[in-house]
C-alpha cells in the first residue's frame, strides 16, 4: 500500500524546516492600526500592557458620525472584508459590501477589525510582548468574546464614534454583535446576528475541542513556542479539516461530490480517494499556513466560553474589576510577571476561576431566565438569521436568541430561517437571501 499523502506531508515538513515561515500579520495588507497604549485587563484576569487592532474602513463618515456600521468577523476572519485601494484583493464579504449592496457604502461608513487575539495585525499570541521583547505564544492571556468587543469600542472611541448605526456579525461575529448590544446598549442602534448563538452549546464545543487536540498533538506545536522553529503544519491541517466538515452541509456535498472517487479504476487507498476527501485535503492545506495556530487556540476557546447570561457576564466583570484594582494598587504598567520558560505568573487577583463560563443555575427555566436577564437592555431593532442546514450553529440556537430578546421586552425582533444548502457558510455564499435580509433591516426606517 502506498501513502502519497504521508509522502507529501513529509516533503512539506522538510521544506518548512529549510526556510522561515510567513509572518501572519503580513498575509493581509493595507489595514490601519489603532494603538491603545494603556494596560488592557482581560475578563479572566490577564493583563496586556498595550494592544493594537487592525481595522479597515469603507464609505464616508457623515458629519455627526451617525452612519457607522461595525462588522464583526468569524473565528479566522481578518479586517479585510472588502477590497479597496490599499488592498485590491477581494475581501471575505466582498459581495455584501459596497455601493448599493447589502451594506451600502454610499450610505454607511463601514468598519471591520481583526479581533484581539487574531493574527492579521491585531495583538495576539504571535505578537511581541513589549515587556519581554519575545512573542507572547501561550503566555498570552485567556480571552473572552467580551474582551474582543471591549477592544473594538476602544477603537470606536478613538474614531470619535459615540453610537453605532448597527452592529453586524456572523458566526463568532454574531456572538460579538449580540455582546456589543448587551455591553454597550446605548452605543448600538441596530443589531444583526447571523448563524450565531446566545451561549455555546456542547456540540460546537466538542467540535472545537477536537480541532485543538489535533493541533496540539503536532510534535512541532511545542506548547505554543514554535515561532523560532517549524510551524505545526500537520496539526493545523487536521484541525482545519475537522472544521471544514462543520462549515458545509451533507446535501451540498452529496450534490457536488456524491460518492465519486478521484480515480475509480484504481484500487482503494487510505489517502484522499473520494472527491470529498480531496476537497477536504485541498481546503485544509490552503489554510494551515495562513492562520496562526495559537490564535486558533485562543479564539476558539473564547467561542466555547461565550454565554450572554447575566450571571456569567457579571462574574466576568467582577473578575476584571478585581484585576484592575490590583493593577492600580501595583502602580505598574502591565501587571504581568514572566516567570520562566513559557509560563506567566498571575497575582491572586488575576488568577482565572475555573467555574467562569458555567451557569450556576440548573433547571431549564432558570437558565432561560438568566439568558433573558443578560439581554434585558438589548432593545435595538434586531435581525436574527439562521440556516436550516447549519450543523455548527443549528437554527435552534438562533431561535433561542430571538426568544430571549422577545422575552426581555424587545418588540422589534425579526427572525428569518433560510432553507439553504450551504450549511454554516451560507452567510458567505448566499448574497441574494442573506444580503436582502441585511439590507432590508439596515435601511428600513
Amino acid at each position: 500500500m502506498s501513502f502519497p499523502c504521508i509522502d507529501k506531508l513529509e516533503t512539506r515538513q522538510r521544506d518548512l524546516s529549510n526556510g522561515p515561515e510567513p509572518l501572519y500579520e503580513k498575509v493581509v495588507t493595507g489595514y490601519n492600526l489603532f494603538h491603545h497604549a494603556q494596560p488592557f485587563v482581560c475578563d479572566h484576569g490577564g493583563v496586556l500592557s498595550q494592544i493594537q487592532l487592525a481595522y479597515e474602513t469603507w464609505g464616508r463618515l457623515n458629519k455627526d458620525r451617525s452612519n457607522v456600521i461595525l462588522i464583526h468577523t468569524g473565528l479566522s476572519g481578518s479586517s479585510h472584508a472588502h477590497s479597496h485601494e490599499r488592498n485590491t484583493r477581494a475581501g471575505w464579504w466582498e459581495a455584501f459590501i459596497g455601493p448599493g449592496k447589502a451594506i451600502d457604502t454610499d450610505k454607511f461608513f463601514v468598519v471591520c477589525t481583526n479581533v484581539l487575539g487574531g493574527c492579521y495585525g491585531s495583538t495576539g499570541p504571535g505578537s511581541v510582548d513589549p515587556l519581554t521583547g519575545q512573542r507572547y505564544a501561550t503566555t498570552f492571556p485567556v480571552l473572552t468574546v467580551n474582551d474582543m468587543v471591549r477592544a473594538q469600542f476602544l477603537l470606536m472611541d478613538h474614531l470619535g464614534v459615540d453610537r453605532l448605526y448597527a452592529s453586524v456579525g456572523s458566526s463568532m461575529g454574531g456572538m460579538q454583535s449580540l455582546c456589543a448590544a448587551a455591553l454597550f446598549p446605548q452605543r448600538v442602534g441596530r443589531l444583526v446576528s447571523i448563524s450565531a448563538c446566545a451561549r455555546s452549546h456542547p456540540y460546537s464545543i466538542a467540535l472545537r475541542f477536537a480541532q485543538r487536540q489535533a493541533l496540539m498533538s503536532d510534535p512541532n506545536f511545542n506548547r505554543g513556542f514554535y515561532y523560532d522553529g517549524v510551524m505545526p503544519h500537520v496539526g493545523m491541517k487536521l484541525a482545519r479539516a475537522i472544521a471544514t466538515v462543520t462549515y458545509r452541509s451533507g446535501p451540498e456535498w452529496e450534490l457536488r461530490f456524491g460518492r465519486r472517487r478521484r480515480a475509480a479504476d484504481q484500487p482503494p487507498m487510505f489517502c484522499a480517494d473520494f472527491l470529498i476527501e480531496t476537497y477536504l485535503d485541498h481546503q485544509s492545506e490552503g489554510f494551515c499556513l495562513q492562520y496562526d495556530a495559537n490564535s486558533l487556540l485562543y479564539v476558539s476557546k473564547a467561542m466555547d466560553m461565550f454565554d450572554i447570561s447575566r450571571s456569567v457576564t457579571e462574574r466576568l466583570r467582577a473578575q476584571r474589576e478585581e484585576a484592575e484594582q490590583g493593577l492600580a494598587a501595583k502602580g505598574s504598567g502591565g501587571g504581568r510577571t514572566v516567570c520562566g520558560a513559557g509560563s506567566v505568573c498571575l497575582s491572586e487577583a488575576e488568577s482565572p476561576e475555573s467555574h467562569v463560563g458555567h451557569s450556576s443555575v440548573e433547571t431549564g427555566d432558570e437558565i432561560m431566565a438568566d439568558l433573558v436577564a443578560g439581554v434585558k437592555n438589548v432593545m435595538q431593532p434586531t435581525l436574527v438569521l439562521g440556516v436550516q442546514s447549519d450543523i455548527l450553529f443549528p437554527v435552534k440556537q438562533q431561535k433561542e436568541i430571538a426568544d430571549i430578546l422577545r422575552r426581555a421586552g424587545n418588540t422589534n425582533v425579526t427572525y428569518y430561517e433560510l432553507d439553504a444548502m450551504y450549511g454554516h457558510d451560507t452567510f458567505l455564499i448566499d448574497k441574494v437571501n442573506v444580503g436582502a435580509a441585511i439590507k432590508g433591516h439596515l435601511e428600513n426606517v
